[in-house]
Formats: structure tokens, C-alpha cells, sequence
């Protein structure tokens, strides 16, 4: 394996493989015997602001025994113009792998192809596979796994998040219930190009929450949206609270990728009732994506 660059992208062994490695990595952190990523240079090419996934990687490339090498747009010549074709082709004669935290998949992809070293997609606009691989982990570190289970995400219904919810949906066959208002459901070519009759969608949240297993929520503003109220006023009834939960399946647990608004999409106490798996699900981003880094380094040594 040469990328991860979507869950769209994966194969449904090598999602369950990451997981496994994360467990396993999680289990052995401090411990070592192997270190992938020694002798290596690693950077973090970030166009976005990030608190968890910078942190996560910069510490998860030290402790596999690599360096990091951050770079905001306003560090290189990539946020003056320099198109990202040329920025791939100098760096990946200099590093060794790169981390890309930016708004166009496009972008990644280019990158990848060109600079031709372990690329990863640390979020764009259209997915976020390294925040599914750690809430899969913490999925079966509460529930034991998630066949046969339910999830539901309550919010916006074609962020980043629920597209990348819905490939893991489709690959790895749980059931996968959104609830958003219309304007914000998934377009239906997108839901034919998805051909998963196990993912649905509803303007009904206690309806999406009815009997389910994991109940997900995000911001409603996307990074970027934050001056779009008039988007925020129509997800008034889509709060994560505890009257929307007395619909969930016994022994559900509650997920957030952070940050969290506490009163917008999730109420205060429902947030700290459930805060000890929430904060173990933003620590499961160092251990998901070691396995990751590990995995790609691996595979690019043999």
C-alpha cells in the first residue's frame, strides 16, 4: 500500500488491518521494538488549522522514530502561488513521506502521484479518513466491533465526516443512519455512486437514532463556515441531547471528532456525560494513524 488517501479508496482487510495495528501499537506505545519510520523526515503540509491531528502526528512520527517537519502555506511557497505539482516533485526528493491537511482531495492526489512517497490525507474537504480509522478503533474498544451495529450521525449530512462515514458504511457493512435537514442531505448522485442500501438518510433525528448503537455528531459549521448563520439556524433540532438519546439502543455511546460547540450540536451534559470515551476517541487519532505511517513505510521497504 503506497497511500491512504480515502476510506473510499480502501479495502475493506486493509480497514480492519489499521485497526488491528492501532490496537496493537496502543497496547505496545512505549514499547517499541520496531521503529518504521527511523532515519526518516516527515512533514506536515497544513493549509488548515489543527489541534488533534497536528499533535497526533507530530508525536505518533517520534515515537516511530521518525522526524516532523511542520509547514503552514504561509511557510513555503505553495500559499504564494507555487502550484502543488512542483511543490511535490522538491519535497519528495527531500522527505520521506507527507501528511496533507488542506481543502482539495484533488491536491492530495496530485501530490501523492508526483512526489511519489507515502502521502496521506489528514482531512480535505471531501473526506477524513484518519479521524474514521480512530473511531472505528474506539467503536470496538467500547462495543467490541461494529458488525451488526447501528450508527447514527445527527448534523450536517454531507460534511467531510458523513462522506467518509458513508464509504466505511458501504465497505464494512454496518448500518449507517444520517439525519439532516434536506438542503444538507447527501445529493443523490452521490448516493448512487455510493450503491449502499445499508446507509439511509432522514430529516428525523429521533427517527436516524431510534435503536442505534453509536450516535455521531460534529460541528454544523464546516472549518471555513463560521460566518454562515442562516446554515446554523436550520440545525436547531438536530442537537445531540438527552431527549434525543432516550431513542438509542441500550449501552450506546456518543462520539464527537472535536471540537465540540457545547448547546449547538451536542448539550454540556450530554458532552461530559460521555466525555471519557469522546476524549479517548480524539487520543485514538495518535494510535490509528501510527498504524498507518507504520503500514506505509512497511510496505514501501519491502
Amino acid at each position: 500500500m503506497k497511500h491512504l488517501l480515502s476510506i473510499e479508496s480502501l479495502h475493506p482487510q486493509n480497514i480492519t488491518r489499521f485497526v488491528d495495528s492501532a490496537v496493537n501499537l496502543k497496547t505496545r506505545r512505549g514499547r517499541h521494538e520496531h521503529q518504521p519510520l527511523e532515519g526518516q523526515t516527515w512533514a506536515l503540509i497544513f493549509s488548515k488549522s489543527s489541534t488533534r491531528t497536528r499533535v497526533s502526528f507530530e508525536v505518533g512520527i517520534r515515537e516511530l522514530g521518525g522526524n516532523s517537519l511542520f509547514l503552514s502555506t504561509n511557510d513555503i511557497h505553495l500559499g504564494r502561488g507555487e502550484p502543488i505539482e512542483d511543490t511535490a516533485r522538491v519535497l519528495g526528493r527531500m522527505i520521506h513521506g507527507a501528511v496533507i491537511r488542506t481543502g482539495s482531495q484533488k491536491h492530495v492526489e496530485d501530490f501523492a502521484e508526483l512526489a511519489n512517497i507515502p502521502t496521506i490525507n489528514a482531512l480535505t474537504d471531501d473526506e477524513h479518513p484518519c479521524q474514521i480509522l480512530a473511531d472505528l478503533l474506539t467503536i470496538r474498544e467500547k462495543l467490541g466491533g461494529w458488525d451488526d451495529r447501528k450508527i447514527a450521525f445527527v448534523g450536517d449530512g454531507f460534511s467531510n465526516m458523513t462522506r467518509t462515514w458513508c464509504w466505511a458504511a458501504k465497505l464494512l457493512g454496518f448500518e449507517f443512519v444520517i439525519a439532516s435537514p434536506a438542503a444538507f442531505q447527501p445529493p443523490a448522485d452521490f448516493l448512487a455512486r455510493l450503491e449502499a442500501p445499508n446507509v439511509s438518510v432522514t430529516d428525523d433525528p429521533a427517527l436516524a437514532v431510534a435503536g442505534a448503537d453509536v450516535i455521531y455528531t460534529d460541528v454544523w459549521l464546516s472549518m471555513g463556515q463560521e460566518d454562515q448563520k442562516e446554515k446554523e439556524a436550520q440545525f436547531s433540532s438536530y442537537q445531540v441531547n438527552a431527549a434525543l438519546l432516550k431513542n438509542a439502543a441500550d449501552g450506546h455511546i456518543v462520539l464527537h471528532c472535536l471540537p465540540a460547540y457545547r448547546g449547538k450540536e451536542i448539550s454540556g451534559d450530554i458532552l461530559e456525560l460521555h466525555a471519557d470515551t469522546i476524549f479517548q476517541q480524539a487520543e485514538n487519532r495518535l494510535h490509528a494513524q501510527k498504524a498507518v505511517m507504520a503500514r506505509l513505510a512497511n510496505d514501501r521497504a519491502v
